[in-house]
């Protein structure tokens, strides 16, 4: 369905892995609404993969979109999706919402691995992503956001993101980008007038015997340490091709 809707949609997606006692993911959830369809892939070895594909354009002003991922123990699992999400004007009041919720269980690994977010002139959307993690936990996670087409002025996105480890707080930031956010969010001390920025949180139980030390890992990104087993690289690129690249070397820089 790719038609005009002329009220908000509420959806929900929700997956669950866990091992299958045979050194194998199973997926006993898997189900997804309106826009939001998830379906497993090939995956690899012991990892079991999910795409998220996009049913519907949008989200368009006035949705409500949730994704719920759970990690139990014994699971590696990787989700992401099949495009571009773009987030675009639509005829009901309100902004657009997108909540990620995501938990990763003792001695389970999860990779949250989702393709661009694209902020279009008029689009109006707030993105909220909680992970919970358990201390023995593996996670990598990646958010590309894009702030407008080519050639074009971007919609206004608020992004926060928010990380707990074993019950506790480690991260907990937010971002507000284009039309009435606040001022200086173009400014040198956040974008410097790139137009794609980028995290890269990472959860690994061998950071808490030897935490990352702060440093720049690739052109336009920069790795700081958090409290616990948990580390972050934020990335500013003119678009969105260099942003996945400085992301992929930020990576392969931590092994």
């Amino acid at each position: 369905m790719d038609g005009v809707r002329t009220g908000g949609v509420r959806a929900t997606a929700r997956i669950t892995a866990r091992g299958d006692g045979r050194g194998g993911t199973e997926l006993p959830v898997l189900e997804g609404e309106g826009p939001l369809a998830p379906r497993r892939t090939r995956g690899s070895g012991a990892q079991a993969r999910v795409v998220l594909v996009g049913a519907m354009s949008g989200p368009l002003g006035g949705d409500h979109l949730t994704v719920h991922v759970r990690a139990a123990t014994g699971a590696r699992l990787l989700v992401g999706s099949a495009a571009a999400t773009i987030a675009l004007p639509g005829q009901a009041k309100g902004d657009a919402r997108y909540d990620v919720r995501l938990t990763v269980e003792d001695g389970a690994e999860l990779h949250w691995l989702p393709e661009q977010l694209i902020s279009a002139r008029g689009s109006e959307l707030r993105v909220v992503t909680r992970v919970e993690a358990a201390p023995t936990a593996r996670l990598v996670l990646r958010e590309e956001q894009v702030l407008g087409r080519v050639g074009e002025e971007p919609g206004r996105l608020t992004s926060r993101l928010a990380l707990r480890i074993g019950g506790r707080t480690v991260l907990d930031q937010e971002l507000a980008c284009g039309p009435g956010a606040p001022g200086g969010w173009d400014g040198p001390a956040v974008l410097d007038g790139h137009r794609a920025v980028g995290q890269l949180l990472l959860v690994r139980p061998e950071f808490a015997e030897a935490p990352v030390g702060a440093r720049p890992v690739a052109e336009g990104a920069v790795l700081v340490p958090l409290a616990g087993p948990a580390a972050l690289v934020t990335a500013t690129a003119p678009d969105a091709r260099l942003l996945r690249r400085a992301l992929d070397a930020a990576l392969s820089a931590l092994g």
